[in-house]
């Protein structure tokens, strides 16, 4: 949820979202609730098979959220076809809710996308997407939680 009260440590995203990293605590706190492949995948760099995601063939309107935090990281206007086989978008929600980093596993050199909030594993984005940004932001459906349109969300 957007707020506007800043303490020293807080971050502000630039759509008004709070960033600051949960606690040790706390981050276990949302993590009690994570099936045992949401942990695997969020919590340990994971990877769930193609073309089986929940999300893959969502055309819903509404946005993707972290599973772990609940912060907004994809609106369903940005979805697109990929033949990947995981749900694929070309643009953030807002750039400061997604966090890249270099990943050399598995004898490949790419760029793990995470959630800026929690640092929860999210996928992979690569420069091989459609305009207007060129990229394709490769999603676990299992590292998201969706919120139709008009859905009331806590």
């Amino acid at each position: 949820m957007p707020t506007n009260a800043e303490s020293p440590n807080q971050r502000t995203s630039a759509s008004g979202y709070d960033l600051t990293p949960p606690s040790a605590a706390e981050r276990e706190e949302l993590a009690a609730s994570l099936t045992a492949d949401e942990r695997r995948v969020i919590l340990y760099q994971g990877t769930e098979a193609p073309f089986c995601g929940g999300f893959l063939a969502n055309k819903e309107p509404g946005v993707y959220h972290c599973r772990l935090c609940d912060l907004p990281l994809f609106r369903s206007v940005t979805k697109f076809e990929s033949g990947t086989g995981w749900p694929s978008f070309y643009a953030p929600f807002d750039p400061d809710h997604v966090a890249v980093h270099r990943d050399t596993s598995h004898g490949m050199i790419r760029d793990e996308i995470v959630c800026a909030r929690c640092g929860g594993h999210l996928g992979h984005v690569f420069p091989d997407g459609p305009k207007p940004t060129g990229l394709r932001y490769c999603l676990n459906s299992a590292s998201l939680k969706f919120v139709a349109d008009g859905a009331a969300h806590a």
